[in-house]
């Protein structure tokens, strides 16, 4: 294990750092709203801009990951997010849009670069906790959006925070140059990248990751409606400042950081697909309490649903990547993750603008309740797939 803990560290760090680019317009959307006289729930149209980008743009990324190598991928996704940051800082509303699909750009490759680089270096009795660990960078850098970007608003208001946020995420591409001749060897030298159509059949033709890729689609819906959502819906829904309602995000999502890990080192231990269905079970659960709040319900409860929800619904990714790359033909972790990652990007294009739709017909509360309903469907699902897959034959 001792080979793997750069190429961990790594993969971690890029993971924060484009996480952190995902998350910010979601934490600055009120004061972008208002001085670009936007309805603030449009965060979920962007939403899915960034994930239909970040979902084609996986699909075609194993090819270059094996070609061109990781690191170099990686290097070109910071670098989008960095443009697409910069971009957003000239206030108005097209080049919110496009900066959008740069960010999207940014996302899709890194879970397939990841798997590429972590398949190949780490034993696969450790894939469970190895994987969860890199996917620790999503609340990481979620949380970091969530303190830093409030603090920059009072700072240098919006547009100045994109331009920090666009430094730093440049810094980071040319901060990983020196890890190209250690992580791209085994890249470079690889064979070539098997046809992507023929991964998409072996995933929806396979018994169990056909389960486990359409119940991460579902899982993400629940997991980016809360994140992309819950500054507004706790600023507009329950009363709370945009810091109040960015400091609970944070705390979920370093709360989650640690369930994460949790759940990954049980996936090493335990039947993944089981701890899946359950870790549905709980988010179901979260779903419904958050859907209750209201304006008059006291700071502490919200404080408890908001961490106990958040710290669940971003706590099964690395776990279902694990199992992903576990079931992986030789050779093509890549290509494989880069399906995971297809279906899960698709949630997020489809769950958070019909959460939006609801919530502007009926109601925030409707539209998580609607949630739960899919994600127990989902949760349920995998629990009889487990059972299936485990019984004596």
């Amino acid at each position: 294990m001792k080979r793997a803990f750069v190429p961990v560290a790594s993969m971690l760090a890029i993971q924060v750092m484009v996480s952190f680019s995902v998350l910010s317009l979601s934490v600055m959307m009120p004061a972008v709203a208002r001085d670009l006289a936007i309805d603030a729930k449009l965060v979920g149209i962007f939403t899915a801009l960034i994930y239909g980008v970040a979902a084609s743009v996986a699909l075609a990324a194993a090819g270059p990951i094996v070609r061109l190598g990781a690191v170099r991928v990686c290097q070109a996704a910071l670098l989008m997010a960095a443009i697409g940051l910069s971009l957003n800082s000239i206030a108005a509303v097209a080049a919110t849009v496009v900066a959008v699909l740069f960010i999207g750009m940014a996302q899709g490759p890194i879970n397939p670069a990841s798997a590429h680089v972590l398949s190949q270096r780490v034993p696969r009795e450790y894939f469970g906790m190895v994987f969860s660990l890199k996917q620790t960078g999503v609340p990481i850098g979620f949380a970091l959006a969530g303190l830093i970007f409030p603090a920059l608003l009072a700072w240098v208001d919006w547009r100045g925070a994109s331009l920090v946020a666009a430094g730093a995420l440049a810094f980071s591409a040319v901060a990983i140059e020196p890890l190209r001749p250690r992580l791209d060897v085994i890249a470079v030298a690889g064979k070539p990248a098997a046809s992507i159509w023929r991964s998409v059949r072996f995933v929806l033709g396979h018994p169990q990751l056909r389960v486990l890729g359409w119940s991460a689609f579902i899982y993400v819906v629940a997991q980016h409606t809360f994140t992309f959502y819950l500054v507004t819906y706790l600023y507009e829904h329950c009363g709370l400042t945009i810091a109040q309602a960015g400091a609970l995000l944070s705390a979920s999502q370093i709360v989650g950081t640690g369930v994460r890990l949790l759940s990954g080192g049980a996936g090493d231990r335990f039947p993944r697909m089981k701890l899946l269905g359950w870790t549905g079970i709980g988010m179901t659960l979260g779903c419904i309490a958050t859907g209750l709040l209201q304006s008059d319900t006291p700071f502490w409860l919200i404080t408890l649903v908001v961490i106990g929800y958040g710290s669940v619904v971003i706590s099964w990714n690395g776990t279902s990547q694990a199992e992903f790359a576990h079931l992986s033909p030789p050779g093509e972790a890549a290509a494989v993750a880069a399906v995971q990652t297809s279906l899960a990007f698709s949630g997020a294009v489809f769950g958070p603008p019909l959460f939006a739709l609801i919530a502007s017909m009926l109601s925030y509360r409707m539209a998580f309740f609607a949630v739960a309903a899919c994600v127990l469907a989902a949760a349920v699902w995998q629990l009889l797939a487990a059972r299936v897959s485990h019984a004596p034959g």
